[in-house]
């Protein structure tokens, strides 16, 4: 996996932190110094704990899991969709539905909702309804698609999730922790890191920042999958490879009995020549 260096995130300006007054205090081991009232966040640390978050990043990914991925402030959304598209993950760039996670069973039934439409307005009786009506469908629709549409192929809970901004995300950071879903986060120096499971340790507001810890980050995701479709294209192979020696057997078992068949055939043949004379 390849490795960021300490100059591309300094270039980033994933160093800067906020306000000195604004500051956790959980921060502090991530924190190099303090100047001009703004502490400045200890690159080295980014790194370390960043190479920390793609392995386990990679891990599930190989293991086929899913990640959802979280940033609806201005700056990430766009950050954020295109990431998480680019490995086919979930991901919510608009205002986090509540109880997406804690009440993943009736946000399921949203989704479910929103395909019921599609089938409605794809059917040719679609046209018979009034004008009223379909102006109404078409409006649910596309509030369920702002809302939902990014996780609409998301049949079941993520093994994960990876959050711009923990402050602004509390929500889905606290849904999570409930369910003891492991959280990747992008951590500032107004945060707790200790409400997630693989802090990054960085600036979470420009955009630079983001993208170029995101963009690293899913490099190793993107790693996985290709190792597991590597292996499972390996594993047909060796089943294929398998079932054509098995095939082989069984042919030469036939072809064996067939000449034992005629062996016998031949003696018995012999035996009742042998016999009439």
């Amino acid at each position: 996996m390849e490795q960021l260096t300490f100059d591309q995130l300094l270039e980033a300006g994933c160093h800067f932190g906020h306000l000195t007054r604004k500051w956790h205090p959980n921060m502090a081991p991530y924190i190099f110094m303090e100047k001009n009232g703004i502490h400045i966040i200890d690159l080295n640390k980014t790194l370390a704990k960043l190479e920390e978050a793609k392995q386990a990043a990679y891990n599930l990914a190989r293991a086929g899991k899913k990640i959802l991925f979280v940033g609806t402030k201005k700056q990430a959304k766009d950050i954020v969709a295109n990431a998480a598209k680019s490995i086919n993950m979930p991901y919510i760039t608009e205002r986090w539905p509540g109880g997406l996670l804690t009440n993943f069973v009736t946000i399921r039934k949203s989704i479910k909702k929103m395909q019921q439409i599609d089938r409605m307005m794809n059917d040719p009786s679609f046209s018979n309804i009034s004008k009223r009506e379909r102006l109404q469908l078409a409006r649910q629709r596309a509030k369920l698609e702002k809302t939902l549409g990014s996780i609409a192929n998301m049949v079941r809970l993520p093994s994960a999730i990876f959050v711009v901004d923990i402050v602004k995300e509390h929500i889905a950071v606290s849904e999570a922790r409930k369910l003891n879903i492991p959280i990747f986060a992008i951590v500032d120096t107004n945060a707790n890191p200790q409400l997630v499971d693989y802090p990054i340790p960085a600036n979470d507001d420009a955009a630079k920042s983001i993208q170029t810890i995101l963009e690293n980050f899913v490099e190793a995701i993107k790693k996985g999958q290709q190792e597991r479709i590597g292996a499972m294209e390996e594993a047909e192979r060796e089943d294929e490879e398998y079932s054509e020696e098995k095939l082989k057997e069984k042919k030469i078992k036939v072809m064996e009995a067939s000449a034992d068949a005629e062996d016998d055939e031949k003696s018995s043949k012999k035996h009742r020549t042998r016999k009439k004379e």
